[in-house]
Order: structure tokens, then C-alpha cells, then sequence
């Protein structure tokens, strides 16, 4: 079987990134809407750079790894072009467990949370990547190199998945026709995934297409205008405090003195605000930072 070689996606599209990210500011400010924020942009790209120099050492090690397991695969699925659109569905799927794991574990959403940290809305938001999850996100896609995918068509779809998930943060685009609407994840859906209004939370994990989070129940529509950010936001824009902020609650949290192992590994396991005594930030707590948010975004 002739492998191809592994193109650099991301790589190709900065250029791409860093004008449609200038067409937007000019096209936000001459349509009146609100002004970017260009320190919260400007951390957004810097975490983006960071995040593709990381890149290179954590997909070493992946596809590494990936060539090792894919000796074990259980079939061999060729390339060919139905195998091309096999893995298109499969990944996706896969896409989808992994973002909804990584709002529902802590251990994830440490990583995760880096995406979220902004209260704006824009294509800059999109490169607001994080610089710890390539390290260890990657075992969600280990069942599809067993299945029998290549380890090149896995990371090739893993590319084109993130790809295509950067044209979708903007809110200069307002709804796509149905038929598109219904399958594909679109600017709309994933503003939905981006706010912290209740009805909001946790909603939306698509990739490429909507299908899963309807299948599985975590759809929800776009109604009332989103307020982005997180429940409690993190007031800063240094790049290196968003990326590990998380990691160092975390794991405060664990080191909680007097408590059982047990409630030291809920920490990680359970979801972002789990507390071992009962109580949750996701309380009153969370509708007045909400309301807070609300009041100063209007």
C-alpha cells in the first residue's frame, strides 16, 4: 500500500487565518458592529502561534505512537476514495466525544477551557488554541487506528476538521439555509457552544456536522443572543495565565488537604465546578456572574 505524505494543513492555512482575521475587523467596524477588542485578539493569535510551534513536537509523538498501534489494527482499511469519506464520518464522531468529554472532565476541560476564555466572538477567538491538549487529547483516536485507518488519514482528517471549524466563529454571519443548517455545524450552532447563557451550557460539540449533538440530545438552537465567555471568566490577557490558570486550580483542588483519594481523583474525572463537599460554583454562583456578563455585554 503507497502511503502519502503528511501535508502540513495547518501550516498552509496561517496565511489564510491572519487575512480573513483582517477582513473581519474591517468588515465589523464598517457594518457598526461591536469593535474588536484588540488585546483579547492579539491573546487569541499569540496562543495560536504557540499552539502550532507545539504542534510539531506533539504530532511527532502522536503519529509516532499511531504507527506503533496501527501494527495491532484489527482490519486495514485502504486508501481509496469511499475510505476517504469513511473516515470524514468516523473522525467526526470521534471529534464530537472528545469536545463533549472535554466540557464534562475536568481533567480535559483544563485544556479546553483555553478556547473559551474569550468574551468576544470573531475568528480570532478560533485560534485561541490550547498549548497542553495535543499532549494527551490525542487517545480518543486511538480506536480509529486500531479499527485499521492509517495514521496519515487520521491526522490528515484531524487537520481538515480544524480547518473548517475556523470559518464558523464570527457572528457576521447570521443563519445558513436550512438544508445546510440541519446537517452542518454552523456560525450559529457554535455561538450556541460559545455563550454561557443556562440554556446554552454545555450544548453543541460538532465538528463538521450538527447530526451528533441532535442524535445525542445536546442540540440547542440559536434564540436569545449569546454571552460569551465562561461562567467565571479569567480577567487577563496574558497568554501564558489563560493556557495554565485551569491546570493550577486543578490541581489546588486535588492537593485539598483531609480529603480521600477518591474525592482527589474526582477532581479529575468529575466536571469543571465539582466540589467533594456537595457544593458547585454551578449554583447562584454562576447566574450572577451570568447576569453580570449580560449586563455589561448590553
Amino acid at each position: 500500500m503507497q502511503i502519502p505524505e503528511l501535508p502540513n494543513l495547518i501550516h498552509y492555512a496561517i496565511p489564510f487565518f491572519i487575512l480573513t482575521v483582517i477582513l473581519e475587523i474591517i468588515l465589523t467596524v464598517k457594518v457598526k458592529l461591536e469593535d474588536y477588542d484588540f488585546k483579547d485578539a492579539t491573546t487569541s493569535v499569540l496562543m495560536g502561534l504557540v499552539n502550532v510551534f507545539l504542534g510539531f513536537l506533539s504530532k511527532a509523538m502522536v503519529l509516532t505512537l499511531f504507527l506503533f498501534l496501527y501494527n495491532y489494527r484489527i482490519f486495514t482499511i485502504y486508501f481509496t476514495w469511499w475510505s476517504w469519506i469513511l473516515i470524514l464520518f468516523a473522525e467526526d464522531f470521534t471529534y464530537y466525544w472528545f469536545h463533549r468529554i472535554s466540557h464534562e472532565s475536568r481533567l480535559f476541560w483544563a485544556s479546553h477551557v483555553v478556547h473559551h476564555s474569550s468574551k468576544k466572538y470573531n475568528l480570532s477567538t478560533a485560534l485561541r488554541q490550547t498549548w497542553s491538549g495535543s499532549f494527551y487529547s490525542f487517545i480518543f483516536w486511538l480506536p480509529l487506528i486500531l479499527v485499521g485507518f492509517h495514521p496519515i488519514m487520521v491526522m490528515v482528517q484531524m487537520s481538515i476538521s480544524l480547518i473548517y471549524q475556523y470559518w464558523i466563529h464570527t457572528e457576521l454571519i447570521n443563519k445558513l439555509p436550512k438544508w445546510f443548517e440541519a446537517i452542518f455545524n454552523t456560525p450559529s450552532h457554535h455561538r450556541v457552544h460559545h455563550a454561557t447563557n443556562p440554556q446554552y451550557l454545555d450544548r453543541n460539540h460538532a465538528g463538521i456536522f450538527i447530526i451528533w449533538d441532535k442524535l445525542f440530545k445536546t442540540f440547542e438552537a440559536e434564540v436569545e443572543k449569546p454571552i460569551y465567555g465562561l461562567v467565571k471568566n479569567i480577567e487577563t490577557y496574558n497568554p501564558v495565565k489563560v493556557a495554565f490558570i485551569e491546570w493550577f486550580e486543578m490541581f489546588k483542588d486535588f492537593s485539598t488537604s483531609k480529603i480521600s483519594i477518591k474525592n482527589r481523583l474526582l477532581y479529575l474525572i468529575k466536571p469543571p465546578g465539582w466540589r467533594h463537599d456537595g457544593t458547585s460554583i454551578l449554583s447562584d454562583d454562576l447566574r450572577k456572574e451570568w447576569e453580570k456578563n449580560k449586563n455589561t455585554n448590553n
